[in-house]
């Protein structure tokens, strides 16, 4: 460590690598983000450009908190990504292609010891250090965005599995042979229901097979979104509710399978679908508890993150970065 910061609070880099932006800022202990920014993951044609641009954007924020001397690790949350390894294997939503060593790439180039796992597993570990699972030793954490993802802290460890990949909750199959999801060509998966597509998905086809009156049918289907969908429920639209009851109803059935595996003594749920609040979270419940055995009946709370959606992908990537030997 440079002798000028002797003495210093250590400090931590996140970076999360998304399929369209890359978020990436400074952290210190508490999990206060104190520089923060971010640049687009597309228009490189190499990942080594992309890196050397990354770099260039922050190396700024550590000259502002005293250089590379006050810096603990780098920490790195990125779909696909492999915390054994350190490489990112076939992501399908970002522009590189096949198997990246890319923990070694950004530890070249920035000259500091970086952690790679999963983004969300670098939510839960997020969580875990600064959040709603502060102090729990067993949880799940769901993220309910565009996808659904998740990570499984059991007996105060994060279950990575055998190759680094486990915890893939939302590609339980919950419905067999139910509907077609884009993206893995696999039927009935949770995401296919659960995720803000998922959202939009079921209100195309409840209004496609009711009668039903209903404000979401005052909007294009290509302009439909959950969004929509939450604010025809909250002006009291029926069919709109209903689509949250189905929602809830899949969620609470998939999660009583999830309590049912690990014994969490919580649930964590994240992303743009918790802020449907109870229009989701009371079905959900209900239909976990229904669904549950008597032995894990009304043990398992579920929780709402309290991290910043802004700051949650720098904060869960940061928390990997504490540990680096």
């Amino acid at each position: 460590m440079a002798s000028n910061n002797a003495g210093m609070e250590q400090l931590a880099i996140g970076i999360d690598i998304g399929g369209t932006g890359t978020k990436f800022g400074i952290v210190d202990r508490e999990g206060n983000v104190l520089f923060s920014s971010e640049m687009s993951t597309r228009g490189f044609d190499t990942i080594e450009a992309f890196i050397e641009e990354l770099h260039k954007k922050v190396q700024p924020l550590i000259d502002n908190v005293g250089g590379t001397g006050r810096i603990r690790g780098i920490g790195v949350g990125a779909p696909n990504g492999n915390f054994y390894t350190g490489t990112i294997e076939y992501a399908p939503n970002l522009p590189w292609k096949g198997i990246i060593p890319l923990a070694k790439l950004i530890q070249d180039e920035f000259k500091l010891p970086v952690v790679l796992t999963n983004d969300a597993n670098a939510a839960a570990l997020g969580e875990m250090k600064y959040g709603a699972a502060k102090d729990l030793n067993d949880f799940i954490m769901i993220t309910l965005g565009t996808g659904v993802g998740s990570g499984i802290v059991a007996n105060g460890n994060l279950i990575y599995g055998h190759d680094g990949f486990a915890g893939e909750l939302g590609h339980v199959i919950v419905i067999p042979d139910g509907r077609y999801h884009e993206g893995t060509g696999k039927k009935g998966s949770l995401e296919s229901y659960a995720s803000a597509t998922g959202v939009r998905n079921t209100a195309i086809e409840l209004l496609e097979n009711s009668d039903t009156p209903s404000l979401l049918r005052d909007i294009p289907k290509n302009e439909l979104d959950s969004k929509k969908v939450y604010d025809a429920a909250m002006a009291g639209d029926q069919l709109a509710k209903d689509i949250f009851d189905y929602t809830g109803k899949i969620l609470g059935l998939a999660l009583a399978n999830f309590v049912m595996f690990s014994s969490p003594s919580a649930i964590v749920l994240f992303g743009g679908l918790t802020k449907a609040g109870d229009l989701i979270l009371k079905p959900t419940r209900e239909h976990m508890e229904a669904n549950l055995i008597q032995v894990f009946q009304n043990k398992v709370k579920i929780l709402v993150s309290h991290l910043k959606e802004s700051d949650a992908a720098i904060l869960g990537a940061s928390a990997l970065a504490w540990d680096v030997q």
